[in-house]
């Protein structure tokens, strides 16, 4: 009988949509304008009217909506209404689309081509139309994280099986073990940097660590290798325009990086017996950061199953935490197999205190 239980479930800190993620703003445009185009259309005689009765009626949608999005993205961050009951958020969630609309439709009714050909819309059946589409997306959004959650755990599992791969574990051993009569000091850095790593691999896959920690902890899994493969692992860290201050607060997904330089050692180091250089690259771009990391490339290996699920998990988890507004890209160029990530910089709450 297995003693292993899935972690369970904890209940959202906020049912608020993300309104400041790309991607939610996306879904609800989206959603928006084909319902009501929909409506106006069937309620239209003919397909032309109705085309041109939508793009009047979209004055106040693209007026509404995103003023909408914006307020529910600023209360979303207020720790009042962070920490209120969940139906209240909902409530929220449907009150501030319902009063922004009648507001709009309220002032534009004072102008009076406004009023001539929009008779039949009223602040009131905005308000209700409003808080109709409110409470039905905050419900869509909030299904959706529920649902996503068994993939979290799902990908907490892969990655572990990724990552923690029995060769590396036991030559990272056999590694420290040469060493302990030779060079005990060396033997014992060694085992705290293998203990530091596996407690952090241990880690769930949703908590998020700063930049400065995910960079530690690869200097640490590298320093593990290099014992092993020498002179063969060649390293080259470039960090651009990011400072230490930048490097201390950005949010990144814990375990963002390790893998992806496992891979690297695993794929363009271990099958040579010269010297192999692992680039990598960082750079912020105003409210982005971009990662780039680059291995000699030798044919079909990096194309292996083992790589691909890695890559494959941290695109799932960069998804499920940034939506659109990460990426991570593969590439090979001038015989090099290139990896690009992109994804937004958040700030930590507490940039000093690191996660445990």
């Amino acid at each position: 009988m297995s003693v292993f239980t899935l972690p369970r479930r904890a209940a959202p800190e906020t049912v608020i949509p993300d309104c400041c993620n790309i991607g939610v703003v996306f879904r609800t445009l989206l959603a928006v304008n084909l319902a009501v185009l929909m409506a106006v259309v069937l309620r239209n005689s003919s397909l032309q009217a109705g085309l041109i009765d939508f793009v009047e009626s979209s004055i106040v949608i693209e007026l509404a909506c995103p003023w909408s999005l914006f307020l529910l993205c600023g209360m979303r961050r207020w720790t009042p209404v962070r920490h209120a009951r969940l139906w209240m958020q909902r409530l929220l969630c449907m009150l501030v689309p319902a009063l922004v609309t009648a507001a709009i439709i309220h002032v534009l009714s004072s102008f009076d081509w406004f009023a001539s050909s929009f008779a039949h819309l009223t602040a009131l059946k905005g308000l209700l139309a409003a808080a109709l589409f409110g409470i039905v997306l905050q419900h869509y959004f909030e299904l959706r994280v529920r649902a996503f959650s068994p993939a979290l755990v799902e990908a907490r599992l892969q990655a572990l099986q990724a990552r923690i791969r029995p060769h590396f574990l036991f030559n990272s051993l056999n590694a420290v073990l040469s060493l302990i009569r030779t060079a005990p000091r060396q033997a014992e850095a060694a085992l705290e940097d293998l203990a530091d790593l596996f407690r952090v691999l241990m880690r769930d896959a949703r908590n998020m660590s700063s930049l400065e920690d995910e960079i530690r902890l690869c200097h640490q899994y590298l320093s593990i290798e290099k014992i092993r493969l020498g002179e063969r692992l060649q390293m080259r860290w470039e960090h651009g325009n990011l400072s230490d201050a930048a490097l201390r607060s950005a949010q990144v997904p814990a375990l963002l990086l390790q893998p992806l330089l496992e891979n690297a050692v695993h794929y363009g180091v271990e099958p040579v017996s010269a010297p192999a250089l692992i680039s990598v690259k960082l750079h912020r771009s105003i409210d982005r950061i971009e990662i780039v990391i680059t291995n000699p490339y030798h044919g079909d290996a990096a194309n292996a199953a083992g790589n691909n699920m890695a890559l494959m998990n941290i695109r799932e988890r960069l998804t499920l935490l940034f939506d659109v507004e990460a990426q991570l890209s593969t590439a090979v160029k001038d015989g090099k197999f290139e990896v690009q990530l992109r994804f937004p910089y958040v700030k930590m709450k507490n940039p000093m205190k690191s996660i445990a």
